[in-house]
C-alpha cells in the first residue's frame, strides 16, 4: 500500500494531461512491483512455465482460482498489461479498487443479469481496443486443490471479440492465506501457462464446446501436482 499511495498521484496527474498511454504504463509497472513484493513478503516461491506460449495482442487469460493471492501473481508474472473481471463486493476496497479501475478492471454483480451483461460487453470492447482480460470463470475460489465448475458462458468476452483463450493453471496460492485461517504464510506456488486456442472461425459446436475443452486442460495440469 505505502508504493501504491505516492503513485496514485502521477497516475492522476497524468490522466489530467491526457497522456493516456504513459498513465496505463505507469499503472502497469507499478501493480506489477506492488504484485511482487507483496508475495515476497510472504516468503512464498513462484514457478511460471509456459510464458512463451502468451501470443501478441489482446488474449483472454483464463485460469482456475485459489485464493486471494492469484491476482498479485498475474500482476507479477505475466508480462502482459491486463485488466480482471472481477466481483463487485471488490468495490469496497479502497486503494485497491482505485488501482484496479486504473488497470481497466471490469466488476460484475452476479445478482444483476442486466449489470452483468453490459460489463461483458464492456470487457469486448475492452478486448477489441487491445487490452488483455484475466476471468476466473469458477466464479469463486476453490480454497484447495479441487477445481470448480467453470459457468457456461464464461468465455463469451473471448469468442465475441475473436482473440485467443490462453488457459493458465495455478496450483499452492490458497496455502499463502486461506489455507492458514486469513494469516499469511510461505507457500510453494505454481502457474502453467498452456498454448493459446483460436476462437476465430469456430463451429457452433465447437463454441458450445469451447469451455469443456479449456476445463479439461486446466484440470489435467492439476492432476500434475498430485
Amino acid at each position: 500500500m505505502i508504493l501504491l499511495l505516492p503513485r496514485l498521484w502521477k497516475v492522476k496527474h497524468l490522466e489530467k494531461q491526457g497522456k493516456l498511454k504513459e498513465m496505463q504504463h505507469l499503472t502497469h509497472k507499478t501493480a506489477k512491483v506492488w504484485a511482487r513484493r507483496l508475495i515476497a513478503i510472504t516468503g512464498t516461491s513462484v514457478q511460471v512455465e509456459g510464458l512463451e506460449h502468451v501470443p501478441p495482442g489482446p488474449v483472454v487469460f483464463v485460469s482456475n482460482h485459489q485464493g486471494n493471492f492469484d491476482i498479485p501473481l498475474f500482476l507479477g508474472y505475466v508480462e502482459k498489461q491486463k485488466a480482471f473481471i472481477a466481483k463487485i463486493e471488490l468495490l469496497k476496497m479502497p486503494l485497491v479498487s482505485t488501482w484496479m479501475k486504473y488497470i481497466r478492471c471490469i466488476f460484475i454483480d452476479r445478482n444483476d443479469a442486466r449489470q452483468s451483461l453490459r460489463a461483458i460487453n464492456t470487457g469486448v470492447d475492452l478486448l477489441k481496443d487491445g487490452h488483455s482480460l484475466v476471468i476466473f470463470p469458477e466464479g469463486t475460489r476453490s480454497r484447495s486443490t479441487e477445481i470448480g465448475e467453470f459457468k457456461k458462458g464464461s468465455l463469451k468476452l473471448a469468442t465475441k471479440a475473436g482473440v485467443p483463450i490462453v488457459p493458465v493453471t495455478i496450483n499452492g496460492t490458497y496455502r499463502m492465506m486461506e489455507a492458514n485461517g486469513g494469516r499469511m504464510k510461505p507457500a510453494s506456488v505454481k502457474m502453467i501457462i498452456s498454448p493459446p486456442i483460436d476462437t476465430t472461425n469456430l463451429s457452433k459446436e465447437e463454441e458450445s464446446q469451447l469451455t469443456d475443452r479449456v476445463f479439461e486442460i486446466i484440470k489435467e495440469n492439476l492432476k500434475s501436482f498430485l
